[in-house]
């Protein structure tokens, strides 16, 4: 049993030590919506201010005239790929949307950072 509890500390201790990053050691830079066709572009850099390679996860929000949510999306522009100190991804994550006349403005952040 105590090989067993030894084990289990070892195999998650690699995954506490790459919890440094934060949602707000990332940021998306030069974000810009475009309609290309019946195509939706929604792209920008995604930057990592961390100290750590990590990866983060990108949330769009579409919404109309009044502010009213229409969709929202996640995405993960750099995949399981972590992301180096300092390095900038571009990324374009229209095509997760359906294209909607109502759509007025966009909000981007950030819901997630991991380690692969």
């Amino acid at each position: 049993m105590k090989t067993l509890i030894a084990s289990a500390l070892f195999l998650f201790a690699p995954l506490a030590a790459h919890a440094a990053c934060a949602p707000t050691d990332f940021a998306v830079q030069d974000f810009k919506m475009k309609v290309m066709g019946s195509r939706l572009s929604l792209a920008g850099q995604l930057v990592n201010h961390c100290a750590e390679a990590a990866a983060a996860q990108v949330t769009i929000e579409a919404k109309d005239g009044a502010g009213k949510v229409l969709q929202s999306k996640k995405g993960w522009p750099a995949g399981t790929t972590n992301i180096a100190p300092g390095q900038a991804i571009e990324f374009d994550l229209g095509r997760l949307f359906h294209m909607d006349p109502e759509m007025q403005s966009y909000t981007v952040g950030i819901a997630d950072v991991r380690t692969w």
